[in-house]
């Protein structure tokens, strides 16, 4: 059985996902994004985008995470947003709430991105399909370094070690009970 790209299901909007060569080309503009200057690597997806029907939802991310990715969050933002307002869905949906919410946090939108990231947190995972749903301790990740940007340490730190507790070959659950912990209001002050 062939894997599908999770990227391939993207948008509720009436446009037409791309089409699996459109995909393919995209993936090899950005494995290559180290090999090139960052103005030639956002020309490159530019050139790719233009492909897409006006107001595509999937242009819009890929420009936005092409800037992003290259220190012009500023320029990115606005681009997310477009994205979503289009109808962007899925898996490249949440990878823009991600995106998105650390990008909001680096510009000093603080409350924003913890809105942002925090929704995201709040999504019920049955509702996502398998690929959504694995980016949920990405989502984690970033909203606990919004958390710690605004001061809330121990809970981000709760956060981040539940998140990881998930992946450890060991002590899986010693350490997932001592996340708990740390963001419990009976210990906090203790």
């Amino acid at each position: 059985m062939t894997a599908v790209n999770p990227d391939q299901r993207t948008t509720d909007s009436a446009l037409p996902a791309p089409s699996a060569d459109w995909e393919a080309r995209i993936a090899r503009v950005w494995a290559a994004m180290d090999d090139v200057p960052p103005e030639e690597f956002r020309a490159r997806v530019r050139e790719l985008t233009a492909e897409l029907p006006d107001g595509h939802p999937v242009a819009a991310f890929e420009l936005a995470s092409a800037h992003d990715s290259t220190g012009q969050g500023d320029v990115a933002a606005p681009l997310y947003r477009q994205a979503l307002a289009a109808g962007l869905s899925g898996y490249r949906r949440r990878r823009t709430s991600v995106q998105l919410g650390s990008t909001l946090r680096n510009l000093g939108a603080l409350e924003d991105s913890l809105a942002m990231l925090g929704a995201e947190r709040a999504i019920d995972p049955a509702l996502l399909d398998e690929p959504t749903r694995e980016l949920a301790d990405s989502v984690d990740a970033f909203y606990a370094l919004a958390l710690a940007d605004a001061g809330r340490e121990r809970e981000a730190l709760s956060l981040a070690l539940g998140a990881l507790a998930r992946h450890l070959p060991r002590y899986n659950r010693s350490l997932a009970n001592y996340a708990k912990a740390l963001d419990d209001p009976a210990t906090r002050d203790a």
